[in-house]
């Protein structure tokens, strides 16, 4: 089978495609024939030797995919084979970008039937993100008042959806060219970054969701309630400490519970994709390049496995 692989941490350059034999799933494992997997900022982070969770090279990339269930590994009874499943490889956030993965049962759900394999494996990593910052770390509830940093990512714009629906009230943040579409998900308030400072016009918020770090985290501090919460998925840097509020930075935890809860809502129309730009496996480096500032579309970028799942 083909894989994107690195031998070495680096730079794009550093990815290759070696052909590898077909793996076996151990217990509580899946081999899941891939049709398509997602590339994300995090694939980066392991390609360079940054992620804190990663194994040392060689290894394959990769960790979001959707794709056939082949075989099932002792101790696996929720799967068969045949199924059609999307989710994440494992915790350490490596295998995917391959024809055929080893994913952890744990962290797999059968696919939205009304996705695409194309379309569902842009979504575990991101929609789960946005799913535990606004309900396990936020907490929010209906009629409190949150803002969105950077929503128009991957990650914010799920947050964005999912706000909406719950009864909140959603201000966010956006560059000029993305405010009408951060509002067709269900913003009732979109700030241009590109007009000033959002801090001085924004109401107090019970909690700030926060994919863009940095400065522009620091300072939506100053539109917190005291006692609110800022939740961050950026760890460019320590996260600032204030009287009266909190902070917390986590990494996605993606599980079949959760995935189900994603899949109910894509299933009921009450969740879009947006899909990037798709480029076949053999176009990895490509897609890297894209994460590192090459040009792209909006949406999560993702390769293209096999056309025929």
């Amino acid at each position: 089978m083909k894989a994107v692989r690195v031998h070495r941490f680096g730079g794009p350059d550093a990815l290759v495609i070696d052909e590898l034999p077909i793996p076996a799933p151990g217990p509580g494992e899946l081999l899941v024939r891939v049709a398509a997997t997602g590339v994300g900022p995090w694939d980066a982070l392991v390609r360079e030797g940054k992620s804190k969770v990663s194994p040392p090279p060689p290894l394959t990339l990769g960790s979001d995919l959707s794709g056939v269930v082949e075989a099932a590994g002792a101790g696996v009874s929720d799967f068969k084979v045949g199924d059609q499943v999307y989710g994440v490889t494992n915790p350490q956030f490596c295998g995917a970008n391959a024809e055929y993965a080893l994913a952890s049962a744990a962290m797999i759900a059968r696919k939205p039937r009304r996705l695409s394999h194309i379309e569902a494996a842009s979504v575990p990593v991101v929609a789960v993100t946005a799913w535990q910052m606004l309900f396990d770390y936020a907490q929010v509830t209906a009629g409190q008042t949150i803002l969105i940093l950077g929503a128009a990512g991957n990650v914010g714009g799920y947050a964005v959806q999912l706000a909406a629906r719950s009864g909140l009230h959603l201000i966010a943040t956006a560059r000029r060219k993305d405010t009408e579409y951060v509002r067709s998900l269900g913003a009732e308030t979109v700030v241009d970054l590109e007009t000033g400072r959002f801090e001085d016009s924004v109401t107090p918020v019970d909690a700030v969701l926060d994919t863009v770090g940095g400065e522009t985290r620091d300072r939506s501090l100053r539109t917190l309630k005291p006692g609110g919460i800022l939740v961050s998925v950026v760890s460019t840097d320590a996260l600032p400490k204030h009287p009266n509020l909190r902070a917390v930075f986590f990494y996605a935890e993606v599980t079949t519970a959760r995935l189900n809860n994603i899949s109910r809502l894509f299933d009921r129309a009450q969740l879009v994709t947006e899909v990037g730009t798709v480029l076949p496996l053999e176009k990895a480096r490509t897609a890297h390049e894209m994460l590192a500032g090459a040009p792209h579309k909006r949406g999560k970028i993702v390769l293209s496995v096999s056309d025929g799942l």
